[in-house]
C-alpha cells in the first residue's frame, strides 16, 4: 500500500537522506521517495504501517502538515535541523 505524508521541515536533500534512511528501517517498508520541493513522502509498506510511519517522521523532526503546533512545533523544527545536517554529513 503507499501512503502520503505531506510533511513540515523539509528543505534539502539531506533532509530527504534521513528520513529516507530511518524510514526504510521499519519492518516492512519496500520503497521511500521524499519530494523536497512539495514536502511530500510516499512510502511503500503494508497498510498497519501507517502510525509507525507517521511517529517516526515526528520523531525526525517531520510531523505531519498542520498536525504540530505551539511548542510541539518548535521541538520538530530544532529536531529536523539535526536530521537535516546527518542527512547532509553522514553517510546513508
Amino acid at each position: 500500500m503507499l501512503h502520503r505524508f505531506e510533511v513540515a521541515n523539509i528543505k534539502c536533500g539531506g533532509c530527504a537522506r534521513s528520513i529516507g534512511k530511518a524510514l526504510r528501517a521499519v519492518p516492512r517498508v519496500t520503497n521511500v521517495e521524499v519530494d523536497v520541493e512539495t514536502g511530500v513522502v510516499s512510502v511503500q509498506a503494508g497498510d498497519e504501517a501507517r502510525e509507525t510511519l507517521r511517529t517516526e517522521l515526528l520523531r525526525l523532526g517531520y510531523p505531519e502538515a498542520g498536525s504540530a503546533e505551539g511548542l510541539q512545533a518548535l521541538a520538530a523544527k530544532g529536531k529536523s535541523f539535526v536530521s537535516c545536517a546527518i542527512g547532509r554529513f553522514g553517510k546513508d
